[in-house]
């Protein structure tokens, strides 16, 4: 530290690139360079939006205003037309996800991990709604759909706030056993009548049961990996 004197004759520290606590000016602005929650969007790299991954989820997102309208197609035709829908979207979750590994990964992108899991919860919850809307989950059901959406809602929120610290909240096995569950529990109550001469609604139901265990578990595992609880043995 160098000391000035200033014109009424008396002397004065510089501070010579120091900040607050002895922290230079220079390690200071490092810091904040490499903070995530810091960078601004021209810091990224740009991407292509409309690569065939990204493209095959933005169609599976296009299915969820199709489901809207469940109320007016409860037959047994416009149930098996739900049914099939809701089905080939889904099925498109693991499409996408083989496109963008391809290659070494060279579509992977960082709005494609935003937009894959998102498609996956607008998918489900709105099918489950409109299910529950309809009167096909029956009222002592609600509470399944509640956890439902409500944990899809919490993990996501956590895996926003983990990325934007640099931690990666990885999927589990219960979680992709959970969205197996969940996704064949809705297509069952979509078909909703006898299909293949299976009951397809007290099938969905039960379904439903065990996806609601799957998901309350499932969703304890990601908050205890990012807060480091101890796990159950």
């Amino acid at each position: 530290m160098s000391v000035e004197v200033d014109p009424e004759g008396a002397a004065a520290p510089t501070d010579a690139g120091q900040g607050a606590g002895g922290q230079s000016e220079a390690q200071t602005n490092h810091a904040h360079a490499h903070d995530p929650m810091n960078r601004s969007p021209e810091s990224f790299p740009r991407e292509i939006f409309w690569n065939l991954p990204n493209t095959v989820t933005m169609l599976r997102i296009g299915i969820v205003p199709i489901l809207v309208f469940l109320p007016l197609a409860q037959g047994p035709s416009g149930s098996r037309f739900m049914a099939w829908a809701f089905i080939i979207a889904a099925l498109t979750d693991i499409l996408d996800g083989w496109l963008a590994r391809r290659d070494g990964g060279r579509d992977i992108t960082r709005i494609g991990k935003l937009l894959d899991p998102l498609a996956d919860k607008l998918l489900v919850s709105t099918a489950l709604i409109m299910l529950l809307a309809i009167g096909r989950i029956p009222l002592w059901g609600a509470g399944m759909v509640v956890v439902i959406v409500g944990r899809e809602l919490a993990v996501t929120g956590l895996r926003g706030i983990a990325s934007s610290h640099g931690h990666i909240v990885a999927a589990t096995f219960p979680g992709k056993i959970k969205s197996i569950a969940q996704s064949c529990a809705t297509g069952a109550l979509l078909f909703h009548y006898e299909t293949f001469g299976l009951p397809a609604h007290d099938i969905g139901m039960t379904l439903l049961a065990i996806a609601t265990a799957l998901t309350l578990w499932s969703g304890y595992l990601y908050f205890a990996d990012y807060f480091g609880w101890k796990k159950p043995a």
